[in-house]
């Protein structure tokens, strides 16, 4: 990720919903411009969601999903159809395409429904106009829009009604600027071992400096073994120290009392909208017991190391600090199950890499199941002690 590119988390989720042969992905590449996905006459070409990070105008940085057709059939069209409804977690807006030939049938108002079950905004695209021998269907709603993709009729009013059918996003709007003052220093504690990226910072350290000279602020980055010396010398206290979860217990151990303390994961809790969730849900590790499973939630794929935080780390300190014989199951990227009943509790990652649509989603999904949902920051500050500390920045 160049520190120069919007990250796929903050752009706008476009997603295209419709049938086989609707002419989504004509659709899709009328509206970039580009030729993302392939076109036929075969129907269900388009076999996976695809997506692609781009600009589009008027909305600016967005992202925009393919789907496959929701009326697939046979076994492998069913796991097709389920990954076509599982996109309509994460996207801002929903684009349902119909053949203006065929008309609108039932699968397409069970979509339309669906979108409003989920919040989701949505337009019905009615594609095709150019092969009606009255130029157009008769539009009934104002979430409605004809099109040609082949011929481009129509493509710029499309992409003007979705830019002003994007509701405002659920995040907060600042990382941390919103406690700083201008003149303020932030100490950023980023350690640099053989888990760290070669050669650049992570996202979530990346995005929190940035915000801290949004607020015209300094942001002071150090080791974890630098940090004690760092303080010392300052000729005024920081207003605060920002640090990876995975150094706490030390961080904790050489900042005084009196400078606020938190770290990069608990931060964005708060960004993504679900801190006081996560406080709540992490006290679940306390009520653990033998035979419990836990499922940790990557909201990203990456090569994991030899001491990994979610599948070595965590689990190690867990079952020291419970004393009791927990199970763990693992999740990344894009999955989450359905069904969480088989799981105690989840504990996600800082999702940085994932939209506030689709983290909010998980977390009421497990609400919805009663099921206890936490993340990677809040957990390891709870288990060292250090949660009130962590957490006093914030009125909960």
């Amino acid at each position: 990720m160049s520190m120069n590119e919007t990250p796929a988390s903050e752009r706008v989720h476009i997603g295209f919903f419709g049938r086989r042969n609707a002419g989504k992905s004509s659709l899709v590449n009328a509206v970039t411009g580009q030729d993302l996905v392939i076109v036929s006459e075969i129907k269900g070409t388009t076999t996976d969601p695809v997506q692609k990070a781009m600009e589009l105008l008027p909305l600016g940085p967005v992202v925009v999903i393919d789907t496959p057709g929701i009326d697939d059939e046979g076994v492998l069209g069913g796991l097709r159809v389920r990954k076509a409804r599982q996109t309509l977690n994460k996207v801002d807006i929903a684009v349902l395409v119909i053949d203006a030939l065929e008309g609108k049938k039932p699968v397409d108002d069970e979509l339309i429904s669906l979108f409003s079950e989920k919040n989701v905004p949505y337009i019905v695209v009615w594609n095709k106009c150019d092969l009606l021998s009255d130029g157009r269907p008769r539009l009934e709603t104002e979430h409605e829009i004809a099109v040609s993709a082949q011929y481009k009729t129509n493509i710029g009013a499309l992409k003007e009604k979705i830019a002003h059918s994007v509701r405002p996003g659920e995040l907060t709007g600042r990382i941390v600027g919103d406690l700083l003052a201008p003149g303020d220093t932030v100490v950023l504690v980023v350690p640099i071992d053989k888990a760290a990226p070669k050669g650049r910072l992570i996202l979530p350290q990346q995005q929190t400096i940035r915000d801290i000279l949004e607020a015209d602020a300094a942001a002071l980055v150090v080791k974890e073994h630098e940090l004690r010396n760092v303080l010392a010398n300052l000729v005024r206290p920081p207003r605060m120290v920002i640090t990876d979860s995975q150094v706490f217990a030390k961080v904790s151990a050489d900042t005084p009392p009196d400078i606020p303390l938190t770290s990069f994961s608990i931060l964005f809790a708060r960004y993504k909208g679900f801190l006081v969730q996560a406080v709540n849900g992490v006290r679940a590790l306390d009520s653990l017991e033998d035979g419990d499973t836990v499922l940790v939630c990557e909201g990203c794929t990456h090569h994991r190391q030899c001491d990994d935080i979610g599948t070595v780390k965590l689990p190690r300190w867990i079952r020291a600090y419970t004393g009791r014989r927990i199970e763990f199951a693992f999740t990344s990227g894009g999955e989450f199950p359905e069904d969480l009943s088989p799981y105690r509790m989840v504990i996600h990652c800082g999702a940085c890499m994932i939209g506030c649509r689709e983290i909010n989603w998980r977390q009421r999904h497990a609400a919805q199941q009663q099921i206890p949902f936490t993340n990677y920051g809040i957990t390891i500050a709870h288990l060292q002690g250090i949660l009130e500390r962590a957490t006093a920045l914030f009125p909960l």
